[in-house]
């Protein structure tokens, strides 16, 4: 345990000397900013890479020693640290280990990023269909048997994708089986844990990825550590995946000119995580189960718990999760999410000297609900249907898509068309269709229901207009 943060602390060293600015930015400390003073005086530690301040790119000196804790704290061989996301790290993880033309095992309901990866290092996906939660109302994991049917059919396969846990918090029990059987096939497993970066708190937190031998995991601290938004570590164990590699796709892929705010605030959070004890962890569990209990006697409000502490639904019976997210925004509590059936919260990583205002969100959360059920109730939404084929391939390549020629037609017409484009209901931001997936009657049924409900769709899309992009017949030789 260490609360050291030399990144912090030489920060705070360079600005007790008074620095002049004569370099970028062009701010010079904040002096010619029109911002308003809370944020204005954060400029001050908005600085390059000067001296006494080390390169995120080339550390030698406090980001070097602030990475080396890092990856003492988290058990890895190597960390880093991240200041353009989640995104960077794992765009920078698919490169290093995967050339074009290779073959990789994913996970169907990865992040878009993973699939911005695959696109941009031209290979060949197999997505592996995630199981359905029935009790989180959520895709979760995959199966050890879907992984070891995968592996049989593509032995040639250069690496394994996971999502874990999922946006809702669910972790699974088979990552550490599945993990240990890549490895005896000699398969790198490369994890997505944007939503992990606070399991190093130990129980009754699930473990993170990198316990179990993942050899690359992607961690978000800004979404579960108080990190700034993009703070997000990455972290390498074992030697199936060359590290340096990793350096140099992180260098292709980061900033050159890196934030050192972002970067102060990845070694203040590791310092927090890293110090976190057994009383902290008891006080946190003490004020959720009281908060989870008070919500459970309001009326029509179903509470659903996650594997992740962290990560609480709210339900209201007979209404969607949309329209229960805006009634809490009515009353200024913004949740993470929403989807058709539900809202999800994350809750703070509180430590004793901690507090929040539990009984006042527990009343505006009652109030929401008894306005909610005064309005008429939604249809009822259908399960989604599961992935067809627990282990598939786009019928049409990536680079097949670029060459083809693409046209606009109705979602009402789009039945067994090839998609040109990826649609995603976000948040969570994981793909409903990918482009060479065809449009089938369970995704389109899926995509009028999230649109019925007011979700919001990113991808290249004209829902406005009803329209979706698709192959043209007779575009592509592989249609």
């Amino acid at each position: 345990m260490t609360h050291r943060r030399p990144l912090v602390e030489a920060l705070n060293d360079f600005q007790q000397q008074r620095p002049v600015s004569f370099h970028v930015p062009g701010h010079k400390h904040g002096e010619l900013s029109g911002l308003q003073d809370g944020i204005r005086s954060a400029l001050r530690y908005d600085q390059t890479e000067l001296t006494g301040l080390d390169d995120l790119h080339y550390p030698e000196a406090a980001i070097k020693e602030a990475q080396e804790l890092l990856a003492q704290a988290y058990g890895a061989d190597q960390s880093f640290f991240l200041v353009n996301g989640t995104t960077s790290g794992n765009l920078a993880m698919i490169h290093a280990v995967c050339r074009e033309g290779d073959q990789v095992l994913v996970q169907r309901n990865s992040h878009k990023s993973i699939f911005h990866a695959l696109e941009l290092a031209k290979l060949k996906s197999v997505y592996l269909a995630p199981e359905w939660g029935e009790a989180s109302q959520s895709a979760e994991g995959v199966t050890l048997e879907t992984v070891q049917e995968a592996i049989r059919q593509y032995p040639e396969a250069k690496a394994l994708i996971l999502t874990y846990p999922n946006y809702y918090g669910m972790a699974g029990t088979e990552i550490e089986d599945i993990i240990s059987l890549c490895h005896q096939f000699g398969l790198p497993v490369l994890v997505d844990e944007a939503h992990g970066a606070h399991f190093l708190a130990g129980p009754p937190f699930p473990q993170s990825a990198l316990a179990y031998g993942a050899d690359v995991v992607v961690q978000s601290a800004h979404k579960t550590l108080p990190a700034m938004t993009m703070g997000s570590y990455l972290h390498i164990q074992g030697n199936r995946v060359d590290s340096e590699k990793i350096r140099k796709y992180l260098r292709m892929f980061q900033s050159s000119s890196p934030s050192y705010l972002i970067m102060a605030s990845l070694d203040d959070a590791r310092a927090y995580i890293q110090t976190y004890t057994g009383p902290d962890r008891q006080i946190f569990e003490d004020k959720r189960r009281f908060f989870i209990d008070s919500l459970e006697t309001i009326s029509g409000l179903d509470v659903f718990t996650a594997d992740d502490p962290l990560k609480i639904m709210l339900r209201v019976r007979g209404y969607n999760g949309f329209r229960l997210q805006r009634k809490l925004e009515n009353l200024n509590l913004y949740s993470e999410m929403a989807d058709m059936r539900q809202v999800v919260l994350i809750l703070p990583l509180l430590k004793q000297s901690h507090t929040y205002p539990f009984a006042e969100i527990r009343s505006r959360i009652r109030e929401a609900v008894q306005k909610l059920r005064k309005e008429q109730r939604d249809e009822i939404y259908p399960m989604p249907m599961q992935h067809p084929a627990a282990i598939s391939e786009p019928e049409i390549s990536f680079e097949a898509i670029d060459l083809a020629d693409k046209e606009w037609i109705s979602y009402t017409k789009a039945m067994g068309r090839h998609s040109a484009a990826m649609v995603t209901p976000y948040p969570p931001g994981v793909p409903l269709v990918l482009p060479g997936e065809r449009w089938t009657h369970s995704k389109l049924e899926q995509l009028m229901d999230h649109l019925a409900a007011g979700a919001m769709i990113q991808g290249e899309h004209n829902l406005a207009e009803k329209q979706l992009s698709v192959i043209q017949h007779g575009g592509n030789k592989n249609e």
